[in-house]
């Protein structure tokens, strides 16, 4: 599932091609269930010039003259890519025809992302986003930290939980759990202020990383320009249960902590 790091990667690189173009019109090709209905999303926005293409958590925002905005939320294998005009290929949802001829096209293969056109002010009540917590590359470590230290859950589940921080996954969690030393059963009470800062600046630390390496392509993951990433290759220990620890070379374990899969090093990171 796309994470923070691959939607800023992919926010960055529409900002670069689609400031200035219009959309000339809207292919409601094969939308997906939570998707809104083609002719809605081209009623908003066709004819509307693209101003800002940005991020927030892990949503695709695209901000239009009108005052309109497209978000995308790519979910596990959701795609928005821009390119040359071509035909209807089998995972296309939603396309979105600009002005000079070139295609802006959702794609999602397992069909659980979805794209929606906000009217103006309609963002800012989204009740979606409105539970979101704050940027983790926007806090600084000591708020970050504060979220967490008079809580008795997991810190891999409170990594997790948009409401605590915004965008982070299971990739960049295990990434950021192993450099700060910190195992992902730890409890948020339990860290310290010490150790919950110290985490923080790791997460701050990945997530810079992961954006310069184009972010971590595992299965379906690529930018706007269809291009994979690359962080992939400086994993430590997501999906790496079984492998020796890169740093003291014990082997990796892995745990479930909210339902999701954790590896650790139960040397670099002992069990609290």
């Amino acid at each position: 599932m796309p994470e923070l790091p691959e939607v800023e990667v992919i926010a960055r690189g529409l900002h670069a091609v689609l400031v200035g173009r219009v959309i000339a019109a809207v292919e409601p090709v094969d939308p997906t269930r939570l998707s809104e209905d083609g002719a809605a999303l081209a009623a908003k926005v066709v004819g509307a010039g693209v101003v800002r293409v940005s991020r927030r958590a892990k949503v695709l925002l695209i901000g239009l003259g009108n005052g309109a905005t497209l978000a995308f939320h790519l979910k596990m294998t959701g795609r928005v890519v821009h390119g040359p005009m071509r035909p209807v290929e089998r995972h296309d949802r939603t396309r979105f025809i600009l002005d000079d001829g070139s295609l802006l096209c959702f794609a999602d293969m397992r069909r659980f992302g979805y794209v929606r056109a906000f009217a103006p002010g309609g963002l800012e009540t989204w009740d979606f986003l409105c539970r979101v917590g704050p940027e983790p590359l926007d806090t600084p470590p000591a708020a970050l930290a504060g979220r967490v230290l008079s809580r008795s859950g997991r810190i891999k589940a409170l990594l997790l939980d948009q409401a605590v921080v915004a965008g982070v996954g299971n990739i960049y969690a295990d990434e950021s759990l192993h450099r700060a030393g910190i195992h992902p059963q730890t409890r948020g009470n339990r860290l310290g202020r010490a150790g919950a800062e110290r985490l923080f600046a790791h997460l701050q630390d990945v997530l810079r990383q992961a954006i310069a390496e184009n972010g971590s392509s595992i299965r379906d993951y690529v930018n706007a320009s269809g291009d994979a990433g690359a962080f992939q290759n400086s994993f430590a220990v997501y999906g790496r249960k079984g492998s020796p620890c890169a740093v003291c070379g014990a082997i990796l374990f892995a745990v479930k902590v909210a339902g999701r899969t954790s590896t650790f090093c139960p040397r670099c990171q002992p069990e609290p």
